[in-house]
C-alpha cells in the first residue's frame, strides 16, 4: 500500500477521483475540504459570523478544542459522512455559503493547525487517499503518489453549476463563476499554505476526461508508484 495525495482547484473532481481510488483499492479516503466546511458550519450555527459578514475569529479559535471531526462510513450513500461532534453534517456542508466561508476560515493558522494535526495522524497509516489543497506540499509531502488536478475554468464552473442544480440549489452560472474565481484567488494567494503544485506531482487535466478515464489514468500511476515503492 502507498499513500496518495490529491491537490488542485475547486470543482476539478478531486473528491470524485479520491473516492473512486479508495473504493477500487480498498484504501481509506479523507476529505480534508469537508473538515474545513464542518468548522465553517460550526461558526454559522454558533453565531460566530456576524450579520455584516465579519467573523468572530477569537471566538472560533477558543472553540477549536471542543470541535471533534471524524468520518463514518454510510451504508446509504456508500461513502464516508462527516461527523461534527458526533453528528452527521454531510447534508449541510455542501452548499455555496459554507464553501465560501470554509475558504475564509482555512486562512486562519489556528484552524489549519488543528485540522492538519488530525490529517497527519491519519496519514501515518499507509493506504490513505487524501484530497485538498495542501496535501502533497504540507500534509503528506512523502506520499508515494501526488496528483495535481486542474481543468478549464469554464468547464469547472459548468460542472459545479450542474451539481448545484441537481441538488435543487437556485443559483446562476454567473454566480458560480464568480464564486469559483474568488476561491481560486484566495486559495492561491493566502498566506497560510497556499494551493501550489508539488514539484514531484503528476498533473491530471480532466477537461476532456470522463470519471472512468481519469480513474484509469490514476490507477496506472498507482501501479507504477507501488512497484517503485516495493523495489526501494
Amino acid at each position: 500500500m502507498i499513500n496518495i495525495a490529491i491537490d488542485g482547484y475547486s470543482s476539478c473532481g478531486k473528491s470524485t477521483l479520491a473516492k473512486a481510488l479508495a473504493r477500487t483499492l480498498g484504501y481509506i479516503y479523507i476529505d480534508t475540504g469537508a473538515m474545513y466546511r464542518a468548522v465553517a458550519l460550526y461558526a454559522l450555527d454558533h453565531g460566530l459570523i456576524h450579520p455584516d459578514g465579519t467573523m468572530d475569529k477569537e471566538g472560533l479559535i477558543n472553540a477549536l478544542p471542543s470541535l471533534h471531526i471524524d468520518f463514518e462510513y454510510s451504508k446509504d450513500s456508500g461513502q464516508s459522512d462527516v461527523l461534527l461532534n458526533g453528528v452527521s453534517v454531510e447534508s449541510r456542508i455542501r452548499n455555496i455559503q459554507v464553501a465560501e466561508l470554509a475558504s475564509r476560515i482555512s486562512q486562519l493558522r489556528a484552524v489549519r493547525n488543528k485540522l492538519q494535526q488530525l490529517q497527519r495522524a491519519i496519514a501515518q497509516k499507509k493506504g490513505v487517499v487524501m484530497d485538498g489543497r495542501d496535501i502533497g506540499t504540507v500534509i503528506m509531502p512523502d506520499a508515494e503518489l501526488k496528483i495535481f488536478m486542474t481543468a478549464d475554468p469554464e468547464i469547472r464552473a459548468k460542472r459545479r453549476f450542474e451539481e448545484l442544480k441537481a441538488a435543487g440549489k437556485e443559483i446562476s452560472l454567473d454566480e458560480v463563476r464568480n464564486n469559483q474565481a474568488i476561491r481560486d484567488y484566495e486559495d492561491t494567494h493566502r498566506t497560510e499554505d497556499p494551493l501550489r503544485q508539488a514539484a514531484d506531482a503528476l498533473v491530471l487535466d480532466n477537461s476532456a476526461l470522463s470519471p472512468d478515464e481519469q480513474l484509469k489514468l490514476a490507477l496506472d500511476w498507482v501501479k507504477k508508484k507501488s512497484k517503485q515503492a516495493i523495489e526501494v
